[in-house]
């Protein structure tokens, strides 16, 4: 049988000894190949539509231009192409605007290579990879009452899910991976990607994080906070 094609990654990062040390790593995984590397912005925009990477791993703070208006023009040119968010801080005021904008994945800089490689590999299977400590900023920063990342529908209660689907939206906002969630309810991985595909349908949204936190904004099918 014949091997699938590697990932397609291409790095943007200014700092060169970090983005060549992650490149060399990736070189190692079979699985994952670099294609083009950027030190900014503007140049990481360029190598995207050159190359049309499967997956493009954007610093969020760059030169010339930050990674979030890059992320913003790869998506609009290449909507097949995932785009993962890498910053130094928890506290990055970005990651809103980032998942306003439908990217990937939003991952902190201090995860291990083996981590960072399975998330790209997880984004590539539309898992949207977030770090723990930004699921935790994200959700209260919704729960305090920060706009959510899509407009709000007309009904404030937004569409009816069934019960199996806002089960799996409130795992996918505690952090856990597709897989890790048909662990915790007992079904298979393929079942939940159905239940998050569906979920996503019938609230007009991009992505499972946008989905998790309009559930956990409105509240919808979980206990009344007091």
């Amino acid at each position: 049988m014949t091997a699938p094609d590697p990932i397609r990654v291409l790095l943007a990062d200014d700092l060169i000894l970090f983005r060549r040390a992650i490149a060399q790593l990736i070189e190692e995984e079979a699985d994952l190949e670099v294609v083009g590397q950027a030190s900014n912005g503007l140049l990481a925009v360029e190598a995207a539509l050159a190359l049309k990477p499967d997956v493009a791993v954007l610093d969020v703070e760059m030169p010339v231009m930050d990674g979030i208006e890059a992320a913003r023009r790869i998506l609009a040119a290449l909507p097949e192409t995932r785009v993962v968010m890498l910053t130094v801080s928890e506290d990055d005021d970005h990651l809103l605007e980032a998942v306003r904008l439908g990217v990937h994945g939003y991952l902190l800089k201090d995860l291990a290579p083996a981590e960072l490689f399975d998330l790209i590999r997880a984004a590539m299977r539309n898992e949207n990879p977030v770090s723990p400590a930004l699921v935790g900023r994200l959700l209260a920063a919704v729960r305090a009452g920060t706009p959510p990342p899509r407009p709000e529908r007309a009904d404030a209660e937004g569409p009816a899910l069934p019960q199996r689907e806002l089960d799996v939206l409130r795992l996918v906002a505690d952090g856990l991976s597709n897989k890790e969630i048909g662990v915790r309810l007992s079904i298979t991985e393929g079942t939940v990607k159905n239940h998050v595909h569906n979920a996503l349908a019938k609230l007009d949204m991009d992505n499972r994080i946008q989905a998790a936190t309009y559930v956990v904004r409105h509240g919808i099918g979980l206990p009344r906070r007091p």
